[in-house]
């Protein structure tokens, strides 16, 4: 698929592709700029994203929106999105065929923004982009580059607000992030 954002959105509207759309009120493709440097990841649309078609708006997107503030930017000066497009039931993580069908979506989303950086928000979104099962302790706060992009894989904010002795460590990756991006654009 060569897509331009029209036509990717409206695949994604269209996707029957894995039972995640039976249940679906909305799909959730992303948003912020569309040639944002810094890209966020997380792994699949709950319950207030699902109701209104968008990434990151219930309790967990309100942090991540508050920790892209500190950082001097706005969710406009990022692009934000998700493994998969459809919400899972009960918030479930995606199962491995879920992912799979939407892969190819986010590969696309990648294609069009073009970013430099990649935070990988958790380790659903750490397990299907770098393919690494290992638990998010083992790389959170490490840079890893492929094809002169640099993924950076930490906390989901979900698990901040379960746990906030994480959110330190949360914060030093995103401040590390945004050093990442001055190194390479020279600005931000």
């Amino acid at each position: 698929m060569n897509a331009s954002w029209e036509t990717l959105t409206q695949a994604v509207k269209e996707c029957t592709d894995c039972r995640l759309c039976e249940r679906r009120t909305n799909t959730v493709l992303g948003e912020g700029k569309p040639d944002a440097d810094l890209m966020f990841i997380g792994e699949g649309p709950g319950r207030d994203e699902d109701l209104q078609g968008r990434p990151f708006v219930g309790a967990s997107g309100q942090l991540l929106d508050r920790m892209i503030h500190a950082l001097g930017m706005e969710r406009c000066d990022v692009y934000i999105c998700n493994i998969v497009k459809c919400r899972p039931p009960m918030n479930r993580n995606p199962e491995p065929d879920e992912a799979g069908a939407c892969i190819k979506y986010l590969r696309q989303q990648f294609l069009l923004v073009r970013p430099k950086v990649i935070v990988l928000l958790g380790k659903v979104a750490m397990r299907y982009v770098l393919n690494d099962v290992r638990p998010i302790s083992a790389l959170r706060g490490q840079f890893i580059e492929k094809k002169g992009v640099w993924f950076l894989p930490t906390y989901h904010p979900s698990a901040l607000l379960r746990d906030p002795s994480k959110k330190r460590e949360a914060w030093e990756d995103f401040k590390a992030a945004k050093e990442k991006l001055k190194e390479l654009t020279g600005d931000v």
